[in-house]
């Protein structure tokens, strides 16, 4: 092994690895990134150590499909909890990069640990740690490398990294940008130079096709960049295991004065990215959007459906903005799922409230009264609304991130819109059943989103690490008796206007449909590091003229939330810098 500056932690384990390497019974090996260490099946001969690089944790369910774990690095061990138990592996462990690895039998390591009790200390501490965070933040190690890669020809790589490694140091961390320079440097430089700052980042043009393959295997994240004027080429290179592993994403280059990104979709079909992020170049809000997200101080906004009560997400929003808490992906359900695309679309204050108050106050969107062998209602002012204010926009031509959710009553699961137009998402996504009639997607039937997963903070958290502010507007009391009462008078029900919130079955219905479960608050409430109750009891749930009311209660109750925060949001779960850390108490 070469000498270098050494990451790695003294600790019991890392001491016996070390005794063992120098009297030759653990072995040392390079492990290219790609590789396995080890598969799911295999039986625990080895505790592994990782010296340099990267690996990560992959779990394969029933239909293959992957779930990222999460990530390995220096000084941390591997297979840990099958070679204790004695258990075959549960989860595969591949190099995310070029990495190098110390393996001690695991006999030696248990003759070991009875001598030394510190060293079963140390991995029951470890286990537990993983065990927690898996559910919430997956217990990887926040990555530190990233790649940046041009995939488009005429795009400049460089000077976008340096602009975002500037928007990382006034954040308060030690960056470094590195281009082709360093193609020949070994695995050792890139670890020393890993160790000596917060973040490196890593810049390569379309044409540097050596030094990209390289980045490809020292990165622990990928973004791919290309400009969304032009077309992909027939064969793009995506990013190997990362791309296999849902670590690689898209920085799409828009023109400096464009209304609405465009042109995303054709990328977003060729590469696949997990998360797509659009980018004026000239545009300071978008670089330091990036610097955020790369940091982990992006902050992630859900919004919960509830019907008529989801205007409070308009003023939790305005307080939001009012605070200066930037919003980099957003998620909504039902109601909060519309609320939500206007933010991602890039409505300010007034357009948003505007927008929704011509769609759901001016008049009842649920008045088209329907001979109810599907639904109470026709569904059709719904539908066309969406089509007015979002017309043809996909999603992935938002400027935010963003997703919602619908429920797939042929499935049985949630569904989780992240593609296609906005508008037939969001017609899903409010889709209550028996009141609006369900949408039909090939042969799935699809329903309100709040039927399944009415707050989903949880699938926000798997998305991005960073904090997360939640509103959630279906608690507390929210139907009586009056609410579902018999008119005395059908004719006087008729004359005074009140038909036009709907019968009152609807909000028997709708209630139904967003009473969040005690599994669905109690995975909310751990992933969500801001929790927005706003006090909306005494709004009725059809009581579609009540936007100013209920606005100002999500306002409010935003307003008392941040106010009494021990630091600003984006610092919740902000990780500190090197200097920091190494700052004498």
């Amino acid at each position: 092994m070469a000498n270098s500056i050494d990451p790695m932690p003294r600790t019991a384990l890392r001491r016996l690895f070390d005794q063992a390497f120098e009297s030759g019974v653990a072995s040392w090996f390079s492990l290219p990134g790609g590789a396995p260490l080890f598969l799911a099946g295999e039986a625990a001969e080895y505790l592994y150590l990782l010296r340099t690089g990267r690996l990560g944790a992959v779990r394969r369910d029933d239909d293959q499909e992957s779930r990222f774990l999460g990530m390995i690095r220096p000084g941390e061990p591997a297979g840990e909890m099958a070679l204790i138990t004695g258990s075959a592996h549960t989860a595969e462990v591949v190099a995310l990069r070029d990495s190098e690895v110390l393996a001690l039998p695991r006999a030696l390591f248990l003759k070991a640990a009875e001598s030394e009790p510190a060293l079963m200390g140390e991995l029951a501490r470890l286990s537990i740690g993983r065990a927690r965070q898996t559910s919430t933040t997956s217990w990887l190690a926040e990555p530190s490398a990233f790649g940046f890669v041009g995939v488009a020809r005429g795009v400049i790589v460089r000077p976008i990294v340096e602009a975002i490694a500037r928007a990382i140091e006034v954040l308060g961390y030690g960056v470094a940008v590195v281009g082709t320079e360093a193609l020949h440097q070994p695995t050792e430089w890139f670890s020393n130079l890993e160790h000596l700052h917060d973040f490196v980042l890593y810049a390569a043009e379309s044409d540097e096709a050596a030094w990209r393959l390289l980045i490809g295997r020292q990165a622990d994240r990928l973004f791919n960049i290309a400009a969304a004027a032009q077309a992909p080429a027939a064969e793009v290179d995506v990013g190997g295991a990362l791309h296999a592993h849902g670590l690689v994403d898209l920085i799409l280059l828009q023109q400096a004065d464009c209304p609405s990104p465009q042109g995303s979709a054709k990328w977003v079909e060729a590469l696949e990215p997990a998360r797509l992020f659009q980018l004026r170049a000239s545009n300071k809000s978008d670089i330091e959007r990036l610097a955020r997200v790369i940091t982990g101080q992006a902050v992630g906004l859900v919004l919960s459906g509830g019907g008529a009560r989801a205007y409070a997400h308009i003023g939790a929003v305005r307080a939001l903005r009012a605070r200066g808490v930037p919003i980099d992906f957003v998620a909504g359900v039902s109601m909060g799922a519309i609320i939500g695309a206007g933010v991602a679309m890039g409505w300010d204050d007034a357009e948003l409230y505007g927008r929704i108050r011509k769609a759901f106050v001016d008049t009842s969107p649920l008045d088209d009264i329907a001979l109810p062998f599907i639904a109470m209602t026709h569904g059709d002012k719904v539908r066309d609304r969406l089509a007015e204010h979002f017309g043809e926009t996909q999603i992935c031509d938002l400027w935010l991130p963003f997703f919602c959710i619908s429920s797939n009553l042929t499935s049985g699961v949630y569904q989780l819109h992240k593609h296609g137009l906005v508008r037939e998402a969001l017609r899903a996504s409010v889709s209550i059943p028996g009141v609006l009639p369900p949408v039909i997607a090939g042969n799935d039937v699809l329903v309100d989103g709040a039927v399944m997963k009415n707050f989903p903070a949880d699938i926000m958290r798997d998305i991005q690490p960073g904090p997360i502010v939640g509103v959630d507007v279906s608690r507390g009391r929210s139907i009586e008796a009056r609410d579902v009462r018999r008119p005395a008078s059908i004719w006087r029900w008729l004359l005074s206007g009140e038909w036009r919130k709907g019968p009152p079955i609807i909000s028997l219905l709708m209630r139904a449909a967003t009473v969040t479960t005690g599994p669905d608050l109690a995975a909310a409430r751990e992933a969500t590091d801001v929790l927005v109750l706003p006090a909306i009891e005494t709004i009725e749930i059809r009581d579609w003229k009540a936007i100013d009311a209920a606005a100002a209660k999500g306002e409010e109750a935003t307003l008392t939330i941040l106010d009494g925060l021990w630091a600003p949001v984006t610092a919740l779960r902000r990780r500190p810098s090197l200097k920091e850390s190494r700052r004498e108490p």
